[in-house]
């Protein structure tokens, strides 16, 4: 009895349109091609092991590098649930998926214990790991948001890459793009060299932006911050996670580590002390601002000269918010133009106010 053949990419992307799981979008289906490539490629079975001179056989070779795929376009339109159907449809065992940020974690781990044992290049065993447990290695959201990352993230993809390790990852933008306008930036153009040369570069050209549609016409600022107005933002929280589970994402900005408590194929949840009670800077908003399309922030206090510094950099916030066109959905204590009516800084408020009454406007974001 022979095994049933398994279904292309473009097989699952179809069956699930049919069952009404999906909506039919052109450039899903198409972005749907290279990964198929990918997948039909790794489904080829590997060489048999060469005779060797010191035994009957010699070890079994690696598998012909199958070239990666940077699948890249705009939040919400559908790269996380293409890697999902790929990442399960690949016929592997060695492969695994994970955050680009939570990845970079790892490795800043892996460097700190291999430096302590006196190596010379702290990448070489680093990278040695990864390749010893995987053959394709999937990223969710690359982006480079501080240069001594992408210093390590150059040298590390040039050993996977030398090594045959297959890379698919999915990003916001562009490799020409990535950390655009960044402090010596030029240190980052070996590593985009090395993307184009070892990843094809697609573009899911999607009109629609599917996580957004589902708040288009919602009410997505609450107060008073009372249990109705908590409960309306987890239902909120809980549809937009599709049933996944969220987890923390750390983002390295300029040596310094700003965490969102829960992350999700690019929809963060935080507190307001979690991002305004803490001394952030522009830098780190605006980071927050590139890495995430929707955010969810609750328990925005009455802010006044008794807060000031969190009022100052709750400003900040929505600015970088407000200016990457990031859908913020939250609980707050007053609306916008009751939240600071006295003190230092309350009439530069307005314009704060202002635009978070806009950003609950219909279309907002789209």
């Amino acid at each position: 009895m022979h095994d049933a053949p398994a279904r292309t990419l473009p097989e699952i992307l179809a069956d699930r349109i049919e069952r009404g799981l999906l909506a039919p979008d052109p450039a899903q289906e198409a972005a749907a091609a290279p990964l198929e490539r990918i997948r039909a490629e790794i489904a080829r079975p590997p060489p048999p092991p060469k005779k060797s001179l010191r035994g009957l056989f010699g070890k079994a070779p690696r598998r012909d590098p199958v070239r990666g795929l940077y699948l890249w376009g705009g939040v919400g339109r559908g790269k996380s649930m293409l890697m999902d159907l790929f990442f399960e449809a690949a016929p592997i065992e060695r492969k695994r998926r994970v955050h680009f940020h939570a990845f970079m974690q790892e490795i800043h781990a892996g460097l700190h214990e291999a430096r302590k044992t006196g190596v010379d290049d702290a990448i070489l065993p680093v990278a040695g790991d990864v390749i010893a447990h995987v053959d394709l290695l999937c990223f969710d959201e690359m982006q480079i948001t501080d240069v001594a990352d992408a210093m390590i993230v150059g040298r590390l993809f040039e050993q996977l890459f030398a090594a045959g390790v297959t890379m698919v990852t999915t990003s916001n933008r562009p490799p020409r793009d990535l950390y655009k306008d960044g402090i010596n930036r030029e240190v980052v153009l070996p590593f985009i060299a090395l993307i184009e040369a070892h990843m094809e570069v697609f573009e899911l050209a999607a009109d629609r932006d599917y996580r957004q549609g589902r708040l288009a016409g919602a009410r997505t600022y609450f107060t008073p911050n009372d249990h109705e107005a908590r409960a309306a933002v987890n239902a909120i929280w809980d549809d937009l996670l599709d049933g996944g589970e969220p987890h923390p994402l750390v983002l390295r900005v300029q040596g310094r580590d700003v965490k969102l408590p829960a992350f999700r194929n690019g929809v963060a949840r935080a507190g307001f002390f979690d991002l305004c009670g803490h001394p952030l800077g522009p830098a780190d908003y605006l980071a927050i601002a590139q890495a995430v399309r929707v955010l969810v922030l609750t328990d925005i206090p009455r802010l006044s000269r008794d807060n000031f510094n969190e009022a100052r950099r709750f400003v900040t916030l929505v600015d970088a918010l407000y200016e990457a066109r990031v859908q913020l959905v939250c609980t707050a204590a007053a609306p916008p133009d009751y939240l600071y009516i006295e003190g230092e800084g309350s009439f530069e408020f307005a314009r704060t106010a202002s635009r978070l009454m806009e950003m609950q406007s219909e279309g907002w974001g789209a």
